[in-house]
C-alpha cells in the first residue's frame, strides 16, 4: 500500500492545476465550481483534477446538496494521512512562496472578502440560487 500511495502522490503532484488547487485548499474548503472558475478551465477537466487529488487522498470531498465541498485531507488512516501531510508541506515548502502562490492567495482573500461584505458569508456554504450568481464564483474580483 505505501508503494501504490507514493505513486499516486506523485503523480497528483506532476500538474500545475493540481499543486495550485492544494496551495488554495489550505486552511480553505470550496465547492467544485469555485475551483473551476477559479482555474479557468472546464468543469470536466477540474473534475479529473479533484479526482487525481482524491484518488492520492490529498484532499477528501463532502457532498451538501448538488454541491460537493474539498478540503487537504484529514486522519483517514495514519499510513495515508503521514504521506499525504508530508506531500502537501512539502509542496507548501517549494512553491509557497512563489509568484503563482503569492497571486493564487491574494486573489481567493479578495473573493472571499467580497463574499463577506455582499452577501455576509465565509466560503460558500449557500442557498442554491447562490450558486447561480457570478460573484460566488472565483472569479477576477474588480
Amino acid at each position: 500500500m505505501p508503494f501504490i500511495n507514493f505513486m499516486n502522490i506523485t503523480r497528483a503532484l506532476s500538474d500545475e492545476n493540481r499543486a495550485r488547487i492544494l496551495m488554495i485548499l489550505r486552511g480553505n474548503e470550496f465547492c467544485v465550481c469555485q475551483i473551476t472558475a477559479f482555474l479557468d478551465l472546464s468543469p470536466s477537466t477540474t473534475s479529473k483534477h479533484l479526482s487525481v487529488l482524491k484518488q492520492a487522498r490529498l484532499i477528501e470531498g463532502k457532498k451538501e446538496g448538488k454541491w460537493v465541498y474539498y478540503h487537504l485531507a484529514d486522519a483517514e488512516s495514519p499510513e495515508s494521512y503521514e504521506m499525504a501531510r508530508g506531500a502537501i508541506d512539502w509542496v507548501e515548502r517549494s512553491i509557497g512562496d512563489s509568484q503563482v502562490a503569492r497571486k493564487d492567495r491574494e486573489r481567493v482573500r479578495q473573493i472571499l472578502e467580497s463574499e463577506r461584505e455582499r452577501y455576509g458569508i465565509d466560503g460558500c456554504r449557500v442557498s442554491d440560487e447562490f450558486h447561480s450568481v457570478a460573484v460566488h464564483s472565483l472569479e477576477a474580483v474588480d
